[in-house]
């Protein structure tokens, strides 16, 4: 995936999680794209690891900075006291034009992930995708894999990570159903 066409994502994924009622911050775009390419496997191609908040991926960051200078994404203050929301930026139209096939195969991936996401708080974000990224990395029972979230997430109490791995599992079964992926 060249640069214009993992822009291209990114903005896609965006309005996706914006039309499925998502703040649309920072957060909200790393753990869907998280997700989106990790249980989902579209070959974005950001390396995440497990960090402060759950999966993050400081080469997604970046790109979001890059994007935001070059016009195909913009900062939106919905509330004092809330962190910014992205938005598609003025230059988002000509991306979409111009690779408008780019993201079409991966449409129900985003419309999925969007839809699974979007409304989700930033600490759900955090204990769905930290469950996720414990049950893609780790070979654990479900009731270990619940007591290695509190250990690495001690703000996670563990009836709270048992959901999260309930959750998670739930997340991957239906992407596994949808869309035949392998998550092995």
């Amino acid at each position: 995936m060249n640069k214009f066409e993992k822009a291209n994502l990114l903005v896609s994924l965006t309005e996706s999680l914006r039309a499925n009622g998502s703040w649309s911050g920072e957060t909200h775009l790393q753990k869907a794209m998280y997700v989106l390419e990790c249980v989902l496997g579209v070959p974005a191609g950001f390396e995440f690891i497990l960090y402060k908040h759950g999966p993050f991926s400081f080469d997604l960051r970046e790109e979001i900075g890059s994007l935001r200078a070059e016009g195909f994404f913009e900062w939106e203050v919905k509330s004092h006291g809330y962190g910014p929301s992205l938005k598609p930026g003025p230059m988002s139209d000509v991306l979409r034009r111009q690779f408008a096939g780019s993201v079409d195969a991966f449409k129900p991936k985003i419309e999925f992930v969007a839809a699974q996401l979007g409304k989700r708080n930033v600490a759900d974000l955090e204990r769905l995708t930290t469950a996720i990224f414990v049950t893609l990395n780790e070979s654990t029972a479900r009731e270990s894999r619940a007591t290695r979230i509190n250990g690495l997430k001690r703000h996670v109490s563990l009836p709270e990570a048992e959901n999260a791995v309930g959750e998670a599992d739930q997340l991957i079964g239906e992407a596994q159903k949808a869309f035949s992926v392998s998550t092995a």
